[in-house]
């Protein structure tokens, strides 16, 4: 909260007189290496400049027009507190995008779009165990206005260099400002979305095959369990990442707004429709996902029935010698075939004909 009063106290005075680019450079602290990564200033679809400052970059695109495109990874509060007062950033847009960790949303601050995106990575692995990760998760955050675009990324991954270099390489495309470049982020987020969502349908398959296909001598079919229950963790994870941004890329391809170019807002819808198949995947591997786990818990259960009945099968046989050899081990002197010559082997033939005859029942009642 401190850091909110202290934007807001920041930002308000600068909105009103108007910042210089020596009051931006002195709240930086030159000891600490700058977490922009690339800035420059666009005109007509074509780069500018290589090495400028944000504040020279807002300075010449007011003077001159075009729009600066700044890309920062994983600021400080103190980093990007300048930038904040140089662009008129909201205070609590600022802190989400410095602190991260927040849902994809898309607000809007006066004359400015705050959006944020997660970005998700197929973490590859040569075999899928009850611990394996398999999605790791980033994000992306613009600050989008009539004549800039501001990125802060947070993660290892996501990187946007080579986009950059892709929407340079489409001056007609990039002409159409800002909001160009917000799109080429969305379509970029969600086509990785289609790529993890293509490696995680493998992993599915390869669980899917494992628990319905005959087990090995030895193996036990609850094994399974823990790997579907982290498969599942791991879906649940990328569901968190593409369902709440369904209704943002929603807004933006349906709903008229002035910061967004009508010629870009159809490419939005494409972006939209690609969004929305990923969402119905991803809700179709948790569901999948359900009903392996089920099956295999109920194979499992069915594998300990089978013991069961096995065990049981083997002590009622057991029960007919034990059963005849206490009934002749009890000390009357009276007994029938007592003093019998052939007792003995008559008893012993009676009681391996006894159970064999239980032990073929068993066997064709499939107990055995």
């Amino acid at each position: 909260m401190s850091m909110i009063r202290d934007l807001r106290a920041a930002v308000r005075p600068a909105l009103r007189r108007g910042v210089t680019p020596h009051e931006y450079d002195s709240t930086r602290d030159p000891s600490v290496s700058s977490a922009v990564v690339d800035c420059a200033i666009y005109r007509d679809g074509k780069r500018l400049s290589d090495h400028v400052s944000p504040a020279d970059a807002m300075r010449r695109v007011r003077a001159e027009g075009g729009f600066a495109w700044i890309g920062l990874h994983e600021p400080t509060e103190r980093e990007f507190s300048g930038i904040a007062q140089e662009f008129g950033l909201h205070p609590l847009a600022v802190e989400d995008a410095v602190h991260a960790h927040q849902r994809p949303k898309l607000e809007r601050y006066d004359d400015t779009l705050f959006t944020v995106f997660k970005t998700i990575h197929y973490v590859e692995h040569t075999e899928l165990t009850a611990t394996s990760e398999v999605v790791e998760t980033g994000e992306v955050m613009c600050f989008t206005g009539p004549d800039f675009i501001i990125t802060v990324r947070h993660g290892g991954q996501g990187s946007l260099r080579a986009l950059r270099h892709r929407l340079q390489d489409d001056p007609e495309l990039l002409a159409k400002g800002p909001s160009a470049v917000l799109h080429a982020i969305a379509d970029q987020v969600v086509d990785g979305y289609i790529a993890v969502a293509d490696a995680v349908q493998d992993d599915i398959d390869e669980v899917e095959i494992d628990v319905f296909s005959a087990p090995s001598k030895g193996s036990s079919r609850g094994g399974d369990a823990g790997r579907i229950y982290q498969l599942k963790r791991e879906v649940l994870e990328f569901k968190r990442a593409v369902s709440p941004l369904m209704r943002p890329m929603q807004q933006l391809s349906e709903r008229p707004m002035r910061l967004v170019d009508p010629d870009i807002q159809k490419y939005f819808r494409d972006v939209a429709d690609h969004l929305a198949r990923v969402h119905e995947q991803v809700v179709s591997f948790d569901d999948l996902l359900n009903s392996i786990l089920q099956a295999n818990l109920a194979q499992a259960s069915v594998a300990q029935n089978e013991d069961m009945r096995k065990i049981t099968s083997w002590a009622a046989i057991c029960a007919v010698p034990t059963m005849i050899a206490g009934v002749y081990g009890m000390n009357f002197k009276y007994m029938p075939e007592l003093e019998w010559k052939y007792g003995y082997p008559t008893v012993m033939v009676v009681t391996v004909a006894i159970c064999v005859a239980i032990h073929r029942g068993f066997k064709r009642n499939g107990w055995l």
